[in-house]
């Protein structure tokens, strides 16, 4: 498992494709007193990620990583967290799928966050199908990345109940608002029990 030593921070690297809202919350949970964390490198398979721009504001080092043969991205990219010595990843919205021998180097110290209620729910256009299996409750939940998708053990989950009437946007929307809340939140969880 993670070690941390004494009061230091985790170097911490987040993965991104697109908005980087949780980014951006974690950014913030970052710079909070007592938080566990410090946010050192951000990486994204996307050039155009709004979430680089927002890093590059705040001074955190980002690099991207052509994913067309995805096994040399790897391996450039296990080498660049090496050197940086960093000891936890936070997948938050990284729309590529980690190989079992990446995870394997990482065990243990891959977060990510998925916007359903795990088990249920796995993948993606999660919201649409929640909704039309008529689900009374969705959510989001924070667990330990392993390599079958979506499936490792749960750090943390918050249950959000459907509201009539509701389309995917507005689901969306409002899990978006909890995710904020609950990734810090179970990165606190997953510190404290080591």
């Amino acid at each position: 498992m993670i070690k941390s030593i004494g009061p230091k921070k985790l170097k911490t690297s987040v993965f991104i494709s697109g908005n980087g809202s949780n980014l951006k919350s974690l950014i913030r949970f970052s710079k909070t007193k007592g938080s566990p964390i410090n946010i050192i490198f951000v990486i994204s398979n996307n050039k155009k990620a709004k979430g680089l721009f927002f890093s590059k504001k705040k001074n955190i080092e980002t690099k991207t990583y052509s994913f067309k043969k995805s096994n040399i991205a790897e391996i450039r990219i296990l080498k660049d967290l090496r050197k940086r010595r960093v000891n936890l990843i936070c997948l938050a919205g990284f729309m590529k799928i980690l190989s079992k021998n990446f995870i394997k180097r990482f065990k243990g110290k891959i977060i990510n966050i998925h916007p359903s209620l795990l088990p249920k729910y796995k993948g993606l256009n999660t919201h649409e199908r929640v909704i039309y299996n008529k689900e009374k409750y969705s959510g989001c939940t924070v667990h330990l990345v392993n390599s079958k998708l979506d499936s490792g053990k749960i750090i943390m989950q918050k249950k959000v109940k459907l509201r009539k009437n509701e389309n995917s946007k507005k689901l969306a929307k409002r899990i978006l608002k909890e995710e904020h809340i609950l990734y810090p939140k179970a990165i606190r969880k997953l510190v404290s029990n080591l």
